[in-house]
């Protein structure tokens, strides 16, 4: 009685950190492309949690500014990256301070 009962504790144990594990997965990561002074995808949607990494393949060198002044990179030169993690929810609109007409948005849910 006592191995079975103890075999049935650890199994529950076990099953529970199996829970806890799954649970603790990895926050997204989601890749923004600028090249040919744009920014790709212009919009997209992304969880709480996670991570945009924007990557300058222009010749020329960019930025990426949130309007409502959250995030704001350093100048990209070619190849140069940028990262943010949204912890908040909500829409956050940016732009390339160096070309305004380069916009883009991301939403966090």
């Amino acid at each position: 009685m006592r191995t079975t009962l103890c075999i049935g504790l650890f199994v529950f144990i076990a099953a529970g950190f199996g829970i806890v594990a799954a649970r603790q997965s990895r926050p997204a990561t989601t890749d923004v492309t600028i090249d040919n002074f744009s920014f790709a995808p212009p919009d997209l949607k992304v969880p709480v949690g996670a991570t945009v990494i924007w990557t300058n393949h222009d010749d020329i060198p960019h930025t990426v500014v949130s309007t409502d002044k959250v995030f704001k990179s350093k100048v990209l030169d070619s190849d140069d990256k940028y990262a943010f993690t949204f912890a908040t929810a909500g829409t956050f609109t940016y732009f390339c301070s160096i070309h305004p007409k380069m916009t883009g948005k991301v939403i966090v849910q």
